[in-house]
């Protein structure tokens, strides 16, 4: 047996099933080095089709193709603006079984059940209610591979957005030219709730992973002895999150100028 099918039992084994739909966050670069030291090769197109082998027909897979170059005023180009977000993401974009979400900042790479729902969003709001986000929220699990949380949940803004934090973020525009799946480019302008630069101060480490673990609802295990994997629910870290920032002023999201006025 080979080390991406280890890899594939290990993430069954964490409660990833046929007909679930997941987002992927990782980093890969320590199990392609462990795959090197078996003197092996760690192939991502393989890894992502044994994914889909486990979802089946009635499963979604995502991975994060984010691109942020639309915030400096670049033009966005729904074919060939890359991919700033990991290997797996890159892979997925490669591959035709997988179609691109049309956002120029938080786009993602989808297949399955929900793929065309999810590319037929036209959500201006980067984490608003009609975004990819909004759905990870109501059915998405999270499978989060060597990253922590705190570097891969970038749902946490689509919370932030849905309950308010005034305290410490506000919308933004941001406006360059857009070139569509029909090739087709214009003018557009979306939207972000962004941090306030001058009242955040830091962002706190992995809090709310650790309330997950506490209550029972974050699945995890440690790869090789050295790769850390876990499987949530979103809808659990909404809850978490959203708790925090009405009854804890959001203190373990991050820490920002007033919180302890």
């Amino acid at each position: 047996m080979n080390l991406a099918q280890d890899l594939l039992n290990a993430i069954r084994g964490l409660g990833v099933c046929e007909g679930d739909s997941v987002l992927v966050s990782s980093d890969m670069r320590r199990i392609a080095s462990i795959a090197a030291s078996r003197k092996e090769r760690f192939g991502a197109r393989a890894f992502i089709l044994g994914l889909i082998e486990i979802l089946g027909t009635e499963g979604t897979l995502l991975f994060p193709t984010f691109n942020w170059d639309f915030r400096k005023g670049v033009a966005f180009n729904y074919r060939t603006t890359p991919c700033m977000t990991g290997a797996l993401g890159k892979a997925a974009l490669s591959m035709e079984e997988f179609t691109r979400t049309r956002h120029p900042i938080y786009s993602f790479a989808v297949w399955g059940r929900d793929a065309r729902s999810l590319y037929d969003m036209q959500n201006m709001s980067s984490f608003g209610k009609e975004s990819p986000f909004s759905y990870l929220h109501s059915i998405s699990k999270a499978l989060v591979i060597d990253i922590s949380l705190n570097e891969s949940i970038t749902f946490t803004h689509y919370v932030e957005e849905q309950v308010g934090t005034p305290e410490y973020r506000s919308m933004k525009s941001f406006t360059a030219e857009y070139t569509g799946p029909e090739g087709v480019a214009e003018t557009k302008t979306y939207t972000m709730y962004m941090r306030n630069l001058d009242k955040i101060i830091a962002r706190t480490i992995d809090p709310i992973g650790v309330d997950i673990d506490e209550a029972g609802l974050l699945n995890k295990t440690l790869f090789e002895n050295i790769v850390p994997i876990s499987v949530f629910m979103y809808s659990d870290f909404y809850n978490f999150a959203e708790r925090d920032i009405k009854e804890n002023r959001a203190r373990k999201l991050c820490i920002y100028k007033g919180q302890e006025d």
